[in-house]
């Protein structure tokens, strides 16, 4: 069973790389830079989500609330970005501190009811969703300030502040993950959580901290999509979670817990970026789109389950 191991790890990375040389001999503008930047800038928001509920599922948790996240903290920064109000730092600071209180509840239920985080995400996800109709008197929060629309749409050095930040955000979970003790906690409590307790690690403390980063990251794709649609949509962000949480598992994460890796992530966001892509270049109906997807998915549970059985 070495080989599923194997296959499991580096498997969507070969997936990846044949799909993109299959579509590049079929649609020559596949290749292009300006075809890719499109790609990696439709993607971006999807990524930042997917980073975030990376962390939870490599403990062993789920996160259903970040298309919620992603309304409130649009909301939020939508009502005081408005021209000859407030500086722009200021509703982005509101949108992040948004998306980190909803995360920070979140790993709080989650640690003191030990009720399953599938339960606790789903109802937050409906208070996130209700919250968002509040705020904006459910109704679109326009008349934003160039500044604020700059994030969303801006380029710095040609490059669109989109995929910038996205960089940005993959190097400093990647580092978060990889390099810290955090990272290591993270980690052992997904791999063994009662080990990890009987080895000293603050089980509670690590839950905290992922289900945190997972509502900051929902916090700021949800700053960004605002500022690129111009307006907060209080109904922004409905079934981002699942888009986020297919490239996740599309990207090698282990839905039991304990393995994953952010560049995988990357790789799951941008397989659905390409597959969205070149259905478009093709001119087929986006409708395929969600079977190709499932299939995916279920290809990718099937490997983490023949693996799970070959470890054990």
């Amino acid at each position: 069973m070495h080989y599923i191991k194997n296959l499991r790890q580096y498997g969507i990375f070969i997936v990846f790389s044949i799909i993109c040389l299959i579509i590049s001999f079929i649609s020559p503008q596949f290749l292009t830079v300006s075809n890719w930047t499109i790609i990696i800038t439709q993607v971006s928001i999807n990524a930042l989500l997917a980073f975030g509920v990376t962390f939870v599922i490599i403990t062993g948790g789920i996160d259903l609330s970040l298309g919620s996240i992603v309304a409130v903290a649009g909301v939020s920064a939508a009502m005081l970005a408005h021209p000859d109000s407030y500086p722009v730092l200021v509703p982005v600071f509101a949108g992040l501190l948004a998306g980190l209180l909803i995360g920070a509840f979140n790993g709080f239920i989650i640690t003191k009811s030990k009720i399953a985080p599938f339960i606790v995400t789903l109802g937050t996800m409906t208070i996130g969703r209700g919250l968002a109709l509040i705020l904006s008197n459910g109704r679109p929060v326009s008349n934003l300030s160039e500044p604020f629309v700059f994030i969303g749409s801006g380029k710095i050095m040609n490059i669109p502040v989109l995929i910038v930040i996205l960089v940005l955000m993959f190097i400093l979970c990647s580092i978060i993950l990889n390099k810290t003790i955090l990272g290591r906690y993270i980690y052992a409590v997904g791999g063994n959580e009662q080990a990890a307790r009987a080895s000293g690690i603050n089980v509670t403390q690590v839950k905290m901290a992922v289900y945190s980063i997972s509502g900051l990251l929902a916090g700021l794709a949800g700053i960004l999509l605002t500022s690129r649609i111009t307006t907060g949509q209080p109904n922004a962000g409905a079934g981002f979670e699942l888009d986020a949480i297919a490239a996740v598992v599309i990207g090698g994460t282990s839905t039991t817990g304990g393995k994953g890796t952010i560049a995988g992530t990357l790789i799951g966001v941008l397989l659905i970026g390409v597959i969205n892509n070149s259905l478009d270049l093709l001119n087929v109906t986006s409708y395929y789109q969600q079977v190709v997807m499932g299939i995916i998915i279920i290809g990718a549970v099937v490997l983490d389950s023949l693996n799970q059985k070959s470890n054990s």
